[in-house]
């Protein structure tokens, strides 16, 4: 079991008074070290006072010449603090991406020049095979072209005809009473023979051939009514 202590005299001099505090030690020092900055760049610089403009109320002296909120000072101090090259570099990376992009879109143009087929060409199609798309039937051949056929027949005179045959019906005609009187012999099948011949073909009822045309009926008939040799 412990004794307690034995009791001190009394201190017979001044009473004792502390010296030193002891306080939590502050940890924020980053907000301590810019709080210290901002007093730094509120002090005036040296070899400057401010002083009120001429002419103007210190209220408005005051107002002119007041300082920069703090967003201002530090961005004007960040821009102090750039380095001096920092703008030449970025000149010269900008120059660089131009002097890029012209020479690519040279080398672009170059290329296309050198072959121009390339783009003109049509592009090949997919074969034909020959059980879907059949080729085309030949063209029937063209028939030839024949002379018109003529309904009296072969040895049919109409107005117009020439040559001896046309001379052979006049000379018959003319053994005909009234039929072609005083008619020429001339060869050529004019309106006059014609006018001869359908009035031949109306007086002997010939209904076979057209009215004024020489064909096989009115051929037969008529030969039939002037042989041969007969004057």
């Amino acid at each position: 079991m412990s004794t307690p202590s034995e009791p001190r005299p009394p201190h017979d001099g001044p009473a004792l008074e502390p010296i030193r505090v002891l306080r939590p030690r502050r940890t924020d020092a980053l907000a301590e070290l810019m709080r210290e900055f901002q007093r730094d760049a509120d002090r005036e610089p040296a070899g400057y006072e401010s002083v009120p403009l001429p002419g103007k109320p210190p209220a408005v002296s005051e107002a002119v010449t007041q300082e920069l909120p703090p967003v201002a000072r530090e961005s004007r101090r960040r821009a102090d603090a750039a380095p001096p090259g920092a703008g030449l570099r970025r000149a010269a990376v900008a120059v660089a991406v131009l002097a890029a992009a012209v020479i690519g879109f040279g080398g672009a143009l170059l290329l296309r020049g050198e072959h121009p087929d390339d783009t003109a060409a049509p592009a090949p199609g997919p074969p034909r095979s020959a059980a879907s798309t059949p080729d085309p039937a030949p063209a029937a051949p063209t028939p030839p072209v024949t002379a018109p056929v003529d309904p009296d027949g072969a040895g049919t005179l109409r107005e117009g005809a020439t040559g001896p045959e046309v001379t052979d019906l006049q000379q018959r005609l003319l053994r005909i009473p009234d039929v072609y009187r005083d008619g020429s012999t001339s060869g050529r099948y004019d309106p006059t023979l014609t006018a001869a011949v359908a009035r031949f073909q109306l007086w002997y009822g010939i209904r076979g051939d057209e009215t004024g045309v020489y064909g096989n009926d009115t051929r037969a008939a008529l030969e039939s009514r002037t042989p041969a040799g007969a004057s």
